[in-house]
């Protein structure tokens, strides 16, 4: 009888650890924010409580208080909600994403000249070393005004490119079309169509460059923070907060 007791105490001991009391599974319920991402689910369709209760089954004065957590929802309420939306239950208890901001100082960039050619056309400073796996590349460049007769070569890499002259005057070429672009003059083109650039006035020419990039299906975006047209330079350059800029070309 002893042992049977003892039996009976240990199992008793373990439902205890397992069920969770009602403060914990509010609290967490609140540290998940599931009334927020309800609403904003809701908001993103346009749709309203009474609209949103239709198609559950769930009065829309129950909604909002889900919305607000007054109420803590049940896998069954959550469920339907999930479906309306096209979401899996466990979109509910995913840690939600950070928002992407990083702040690039002009003291903390590094200016770095073309490559391959001697002596450079432009200069060019990475807008967005500090962000990583991001989807577009971002430059200030500074074109030097032409000292000879020798033309520009062209260059071409995947994706589009996006550029915004801020001073000067900028020659670009782009496969058989050719245009000078002054102050205030944008262009968006298709980078994998062979392009060059040169300043044709008598002073620099300021630009900022965006570039796009488009692999092939199935094969991950690179990380390039080198200047549209520049060759393949490994290799770490040291920057003025410290660390290794990376200047991997794009072609």
């Amino acid at each position: 009888m002893a042992a049977m007791s003892e039996r009976a105490e240990v199992r008793n001991e373990d439902m205890q650890k397992t069920q969770a009391d009602p403060e914990t599974a509010e609290r967490f319920i609140a540290e998940k924010r599931i009334g927020e991402r309800i609403r904003r689910l809701r908001l993103k369709k346009s749709m309203g409580l009474v609209e949103l209760g239709k198609h559950t089954g769930l009065s829309a004065s129950f909604l909002s208080q889900l919305e607000t957590g007054r109420v803590v929802p049940t896998l069954r309420n959550l469920a339907r909600i999930a479906m309306v939306f096209s979401k899996d239950l466990s979109y509910f208890f995913e840690n939600e994403p950070t928002a992407m901001f990083r702040v690039h100082r002009q003291k903390d960039r590094v200016r770095l000249p073309q490559t391959g050619v001697e002596p450079p056309t432009y200069t060019f400073e990475s807008l967005g070393y500090m962000v990583p796996d991001r989807h577009m590349d971002p430059y200030f460049a500074e074109f030097m005004p032409s000292t000879g007769n020798a033309e520009p070569k062209p260059h071409m890499h995947q994706g589009f490119e996006f550029l915004y002259v801020l001073d000067g005057e900028l020659e670009l070429k782009h496969g058989e079309h050719q245009c000078t672009l002054q102050p205030g003059d944008a262009v968006y083109f298709d980078a994998g169509t062979p392009h060059s650039y040169q300043c044709v006035g008598r002073k620099p020419a300021g630009a900022i460059i965006v570039t796009m990039h488009q692999p092939p299906l199935g094969q991950p975006i690179p990380i390039r923070t080198s200047a549209p047209g520049q060759r393949s330079v490994l290799g770490g350059v040291p920057r003025q907060n410290g660390g290794d800029e990376r200047t991997d070309g794009v072609l």
